[in-house]
């Protein structure tokens, strides 16, 4: 089954959780702060630690019988970042390679994804591209992924509406599927003040290749529960486009998240008893974990998603 069929056919889809958090916590693995995760994949360590935590994840849709999504760490490996730290291109190609090593050695259901982000700041929306700068800015990552043969593409944390147009501009032209993940607030918009549903009809207006859904990431499931629930987002257009959330375990905003000291966090079962109630209410099919999360709250979601019966 390729990954499109998926996404149109399933029910309910695992994402994974977690990964730079628990790196640091639990490998005590330090992360560059320029492409962060991507360049572990020079570090024997960081390899295997990589895929000691996707194993567990894979391990989790095996066990409740869910496909299992998979995305490479390489959300700030755009060619400007990557440059300036004196890698290649082999930097994508090698961290895709290391997801199909996972792939190869599990009897799972497993598609395998490049992750792209925004130039500027995911939070803020600060050093955000336009709409053509962007197209040409991230042609560079996307075509290494055409060429590395991922499943899908992942567009992460995306704060500003220009910049995510640009880039679904350039994926479009490779016909890889792909999903476009929003920065979203509780007013029911991304940080620079678009609608949700208004995001959606843009993008999907401005390429010829549509993206298989839209999604939020990084953001507590009961923030995106309020903002689905604005008027102006219920929407055909939202009901049938916007597929999925990655889970963040603390309901704390933005501005309140940016140097918090002492955050407060959902517990494994309420964080998967509230991802299951957006997913149940606004009829979404793919759950996955960002900060915060490890294998403990995937498991206790996977457990809830495998309940869901066909849409």
């Amino acid at each position: 089954m390729d990954f499109q069929t998926c996404i149109t056919s399933s029910a309910a889809i695992l994402m994974e959780g977690a990964l730079g958090e628990r790196l640091k916590r639990e490998f005590n693995i330090k992360i560059d702060e320029t492409v962060a995760m991507a360049g572990l994949i020079y570090e024997e360590t960081g390899r295997t630690a990589l895929k000691s935590l996707w194993k567990e994840y894979a391990d989790i849709a095996q066990k409740y019988h869910l496909p299992f999504m998979a995305t490479t760490p390489t959300r700030r490996a755009n060619q400007e970042r990557v440059k300036s730290m004196g890698y290649d291109e082999t930097i994508i190609l090698k961290n895709v390679e290391l997801l199909r090593e996972i792939k190869d050695s599990n009897d799972i259901e497993m598609y395998i994804g490049g992750l792209l982000g925004c130039k500027g700041d995911a939070y803020s929306g600060k050093g955000a591209l336009s709409i053509e700068q962007a197209r040409i800015f991230h042609s560079w990552q996307i075509n290494l992924f055409k060429e590395s043969k991922v499943d899908f593409l992942f567009a992460g944390i995306m704060p500003t509406l220009p910049e995510a147009i640009g880039m679904a501009m350039a994926i479009s032209e490779t016909n890889i599927p792909y999903i476009i993940s929003f920065t979203i607030q509780k007013d029911g918009k991304l940080i620079d003040g678009h609608s949700i549903d208004f995001a959606i009809h843009a993008i999907d207006n401005s390429v010829l290749n549509k993206p298989l859904g839209y999604m939020a990431n990084c953001v507590h499931p009961i923030i995106v529960h309020e903002a689905l629930s604005h008027q102006f987002n219920r929407t055909e257009a939202v009901q049938k486009r916007f597929i999925g959330i990655q889970a963040n375990t603390s309901p704390l905003s933005y501005n309140e998240l940016d140097g918090s000291l002492d955050l407060k966090e959902s517990s494994p079962i309420d964080l998967a008893n509230d991802t299951i109630k957006l997913i149940n209410d606004y009829h979404l099919k793919i759950a996955g974990g960002c900060c915060g999360t490890d294998n403990r709250h995937m498991e206790e979601i996977a457990k809830r998603l495998k309940l869901i019966g066909p849409q």
